[in-house]
């Protein structure tokens, strides 16, 4: 079941089911859609609300709001309302529900869920879109199952017609996880949990001033009754010393590996240390490890001051993240497409996550499979509840286990490898640095960090890297390293001398398309330089996301989640001003994507790129559309341009335009965001991101290594396969090579020629009540995405 393409059409918009079934706009009417969201509140569940709001609305359908969750359903009345396109305006960037939640014991017995069918029958409501947790999608589920024999007890006394009876004789359910633990098996990530994670490091980032500052240990207790995902995330983009999580017990001789991990880091220099236990943690034996148990050892055995912090609701709290808010929009929008195209004997279904794409997964199926999980950990069967977590998890435990081993044995005569920036700063060179260094140290193996990218690599300006000198480096932004653009072309013989004099077998360069680049130019130089002949690895590492072979790349995360704060405090400004647009120009170079995705996240009317040509009618018919809004009684508009979307019309044009087009209607302020995009900290995803990347790279590194070696203890590598680019493509890592990739690459806008965020322009718009129409073909459009995923793989 793959992702639909929401792609309007130019004579009749609509958009695109996943079979590729054409729902054209306005064509749902007479269907009644429902949400509510239930159990605990999670950040992004109001971007999901919306998505399904505006969704329905768009194809046609009456779509309402249950207040107070299941318990609203049961009591009724006016807890269910229909909702408007504008009763959702101004709710994406907050946290929590904005249509509560609640704990419903009536809807667990068969008299509370017969009041709920009433309602919902007197309304009309046939579809539901359940926005919880497993228990809640669960008696989501019961409910639908329930469905025909609640309605023949209804009509048995009289409370519905035969007439409701008939018409609403099938019920329709869609789930969407919102948990911030990321308990649910069957989706990558669940709606809150990113956020959460957020609220985690900007804590430990707070504290880690003051414990470096008294020489302390922390002991942050972070949410995860049943799952230890905050919290192994957590560690590994906190540099955290220490991890309990419920999945993964401690040997029983913890006590003495902790204190030992612990007093090892302080003789090497170490002022502070980080332990991070999810609130479920236990030990073999299923007993539970307290934060204050954890507390006493280190006192005891160490004598060091030790404090304990418990986050509790904390971690629920604060606006969503980027990331959550545009997984709500894509999930909600999904959500209403699933409900349309349903059977009366289809079963019901979950939206989820799967590496780039919303896709649909058997819902009880995914409920099993979550309850598995704690069936095995009953058993005891620790390898089985990790597996049963996902490949995600699995990695992020063995990559924690990789970085936090005791201690790195000395040098045995391993390897030589480099690490160089090639390109723009951006937020998790650093935590990819630092997962480098200590892999490879830790195998034995001899690092050197090359300053200043090119430049300082022809000067000599190379530092032999040891363990500590990565200490801390994970959540700091920019690059310590050092970075300039300058590519290699004119330094050939140069650089092929300094790999020669330090003995260098192996590099790593981590940065932008200038790092794509350079690898390239060197890996075509092999034949003149067989000094290149050795193993090169790209990690793409730009705000821009413009690198081809890969959907992601490091730093277009904080990016994404610098842009949407910044937009939100710039609407906020106007908080006393009614009717107010903000044009606002993004980075990106001639790429869209900040400014696409940034759209999503914000709840943008519009957001101009290179990638989707404009002329003077559309923006006029989107000046028209604003001034409409705002005699709906919108009351602040948010327009989106990219640096490079057009020569001629400008962020300064958009800004005249708008304000002379406006004059009466609504005023115009205009912002250059700048380099505040590329971040000061790096979010949680950039950081985790660039430590699995980098261990990834020295796992192929040293394959290619033992490959390519003479007998003389020599390397020589020429093929494509031993100069790539890791990417993620969908939810793989893929070594690419970079000779391979050049037919892929629009060298002069330095972008990719495909790009799988451009499929979310259709529901940028849709979601933003844009009337503008698309000249791109649907066929077209899957074929050249069909080619791509061809190519890459």
């Amino acid at each position: 079941m793959s992702n639909p393409i929401l792609q309007a059409q130019p004579s009749i918009p609509g958009v695109q089911g996943k079979e590729g079934k054409f729902i054209a706009r306005g064509t749902q009417r007479g269907k009644g859609i429902a949400v509510f969201t239930s159990g605990g509140d999670a950040q992004g569940m109001n971007g999901a609300v919306r998505a399904v709001i505006r969704m329905g609305i768009y194809l046609g359908a009456k779509v309402y709001f249950i207040k107070e969750g299941y318990q609203g359903m049961v009591d009724g009345g006016d807890n269910v309302v229909e909702a408007s396109w504008s009763s959702v305006s101004g709710i994406i960037h907050k946290g929590g529900t904005v249509i509560g939640s609640a704990r419903c014991k009536d809807f667990r017995e068969r008299p509370g869920r017969l009041k709920a069918a009433k309602n919902l029958v007197k309304k009309n409501i046939t579809n539901l879109v359940c926005i919880g947790g497993d228990g809640s999608l669960t008696g989501a589920n019961l409910f639908r199952v329930e469905w025909s024999s609640l309605l023949d007890e209804l009509l048995s006394t009289g409370e519905i017609t035969k007439e409701e009876r008939d018409t609403c004789a099938y019920l329709n359910i869609v789930g969407m996880v919102g948990s911030i633990d990321n308990d649910f098996c069957g989706t990558d990530m669940t709606i809150g949990t990113d956020s959460a994670l957020h609220r985690i490091i900007e804590a430990i980032d707070a504290i880690v001033a003051t414990a470096y500052s008294h020489q302390r240990t922390f002991i942050m207790e972070v949410m995860g009754r049943h799952c230890g995902y905050l919290a192994l995330v957590a560690a590994l983009a906190s540099e955290a010393d220490f991890v309990f999580i419920p999945e993964w017990p401690p040997e029983p001789n913890w006590p003495e590996t902790l204190c030992k991990k612990l007093a090892q880091e302080r003789a090497m220099g170490q002022r502070l240390n980080i332990i991070i236990v999810a609130e479920g943690a236990i030990d073999r034996e299923g007993q539970p490890i307290t934060a204050e148990q954890i507390r006493k050892v280190v006192v005891d055995q160490l004598k060091q001051d030790t404090r304990i912090t418990v986050l509790g609701h904390v971690q629920r709290g604060g606006s969503p993240s980027a990331f959550d808010r545009i997984l709500g929009c894509r999930m909600g929008a999904e959500a209403v497409l699933a409900l349309f195209e349903m059977k009366p004997d289809s079963e019901a279904v979950v939206v989820s996550l799967d590496g780039n794409q919303a896709v649909r997964v058997p819902l009880m199926a995914c409920v099993e499979k979550t309850k598995a999980v704690a069936a095995a950990m009953a058993a005891k069967e620790w390898e089985k509840a990790v597996e049963l977590r996902g490949r995600s998890f699995v990695r992020n435990l063995e990559t924690y286990k990789m970085l936090t081993r005791l201690r790195p044995p000395r040098s045995v005569g391993g390897f030589t490898m480099a690490v160089v920036h090639i390109g723009a700063p951006a937020c998790g060179m650093n935590a990819a640095v630092r997962s480098f260094v200590r892999n490879c140290i830790y195998r034995g193996d001899t690092v050197y960090g090359i300053h200043d990218g090119i430049e300082g690599f022809i000067e000599g300006n190379i530092q032999k890297l040891n363990w500590s000198d990565v200490n801390g480096w994970v959540g700091q932004g920019g690059a310590f390293l050092g970075t300039k653009r300058t590519l290699p072309e004119k330094y050939l013989p140069q650089i092929a001398e300094k790999l020669k004099v330090y003995g260098i077998q192996g590099l790593l360069v981590i940065g932008g398309f200038e790092a794509y680049q350079a690898v390239q130019q060197l890996a075509d130089a092999r034949a003149e330089y067989p000094m290149f002949c050795i193993p090169m690895i790209v990690i793409p590492s730009t705000i821009s996301n413009n690198v081809p072979g890969t959907d992601f790349s490091l730093g277009c995360d904080t990016a994404l989640n610098e842009i949407s704060e910044i937009c939100d405090r710039i609407r906020q400004s106007a908080q006393g001003t009614k009717r107010r647009v903000f044009v606002i120009e993004t980075m990106g170079g001639y790429c869209g994507y900040l400014c696409t995705l940034a759209g999503l996240a914000g709840g943008a009317d519009a957001a101009y790129i290179l990638e989707e040509p404009f002329r003077i009618k559309d923006l006029q018919e989107d000046v028209l559309h604003m001034s409409s809004k705002m005699a709906e009684g919108v009351q602040r508009g948010l327009i989106l341009r990219n640096e490079n979307a057009n020569a001629n019309y400008t962020t300064d044009f958009l800004y005249r335009l708008y304000s002379e087009e406006g004059k009466n209607i609504f005023s115009t302020r205009m912002n250059v965001l700048g380099h505040m995009q590329q971040g000061g900290s790096p979010s949680p995803f950039d950081r985790n991101m660039g430590t699995k990347m980098a261990a990834k790279c020295v796992e192929w590194m040293i394959r290619k290594l033992e490959e390519g070696r003479n007998e003389d203890g020599s390397i020589y590598l020429d093929t494509p396969d031993s100069a790539v680019l890791l990417g993620i493509v969908r939810r793989q890592y893929c070594f690419t090579p970079v000779q391979h990739l050049r037919e892929y690459t629009d060298y002069k806008h330095r972008i990719p020629k495909f790009q799988w965020w451009l499929k979310l322009r259709p529901l940028l718009r849709i979601l933003a009540k844009h009337h503008a129409t698309y000249e791109e073909d649907v066929e077209v459009l899957l074929e050249e995405n069909l080619e791509e995923e061809n190519a890459i793989s």
